[in-house]
């Protein structure tokens, strides 16, 4: 949150060129506050398990969220029961006519598939064309930030030769930029994918800029000019046993993978991972929060 200080108080401009979020008292007299409507299309199979995560990061502010959970009504949800979905996840034509501060996307195990083959991609363009007038501020994940980039921007996602897995160092490309800021200049995240958006593609779109860059795992984060869009490319959300579970998960489908790279201790899976990328993960939910929606969203969301 910003700290509030006179208009004329030396240190206000010393801190501004510091990239310390000040709030004058000019702004704050004239600031009308409510509560933030957050809209979130949970596309990961284990639904219970990614609300709570992307909860968490959500809850850990000052700021007080209403939030709506959205299903694709045209795919069988298969992990979660239907009493489950029944209760607590509204469908697109129950939210359609509605306005939200905020929509966040999450990934899909979806990322061999070109998208046009996965079988709700017609409902999620819908929705993703929607939130050009309905939503104030989009946040894209893992497949989801692909599938934004791709529909958005036509950017085509790229196979890896091998699948990005573990925790790994990413650095400021653009440590200016409100949604790093309090980052250290190289930090942690968790990647689980078999595609990327190569780095390349996106700056020679003028609308588009890079944040955050891994040099294993490419681009991690990135955002469009005006702030509509961001698109991180790892998962900042998952757990302490997330990478854990997706291991012993493929493990018994026969699947040849790898240990996740920097997540077990010596890399031995017997032994318990050691979480190194919570604190970034927390402040880049919270400054998306903070800088990209409570602090530019409309009072009235009908005038968006």
């Amino acid at each position: 949150m910003p700290i509030r200080i006179p208009d004329a108080l030396p240190a206000t401009s010393i801190l501004e060129s510091e990239n310390i979020f000040v709030m004058t008292e000019h702004r704050a007299m004239h600031q009308d506050i409510r509560p933030l409507r957050v809209l979130l299309l949970n596309l990961m199979p284990t639904k219970i398990v990614t609300e709570t995560q992307i909860m968490r990061k959500l809850s850990n502010t000052p700021l007080q969220i209403e939030i709506d959970l959205l299903r694709i009504a045209s795919h069988e949800a298969k992990n979660v029961s239907a009493d489950h979905l029944s209760a607590f996840y509204r469908t697109f034509d129950e939210v359609k006519h509605s306005r939200y501060d905020g929509l966040i996307i999450t990934g899909a195990p979806l990322e061999t598939l070109d998208f046009e083959e996965v079988d709700y991609w017609d409902e999620l363009t819908e929705i993703m064309e929607w939130s050009l007038t309905n939503v104030h501020s989009v946040f894209h994940v893992c497949w989801g930030a692909q599938a934004g980039l791709y529909y958005h921007y036509g950017i085509q996602k790229r196979p890896l030769c091998k699948k990005c897995f573990g925790i790994f160092e990413n650095r400021l490309l653009k440590s200016s930029s409100p949604l790093v800021r309090g980052f250290d200049d190289v930090f942690m995240m968790p990647h689980s994918r078999n595609s990327e958006v190569r780095y390349e593609d996106i700056v020679a779109n003028q609308g588009l800029e890079v944040i955050a860059y891994s040099d294993e795992c490419g681009v991690s984060i990135a955002k469009s000019t005006n702030s509509k869009h961001f698109f991180v490319f790892g998962h900042p959300e998952y757990d302490r046993v997330t990478l854990k579970a997706e291991f012993e998960r493929d493990l018994e489908k026969g699947i040849d993978i790898e240990i996740p790279q920097n997540y077990f201790p010596n890399d031995d899976p017997q032994r318990e991972p050691i979480v190194t990328w919570r604190s970034e993960a927390q402040l880049l939910y919270t400054n998306w929060l903070n800088y990209y929606v409570y602090q530019t969203t409309p009072y009235d969301l009908d005038t968006m």
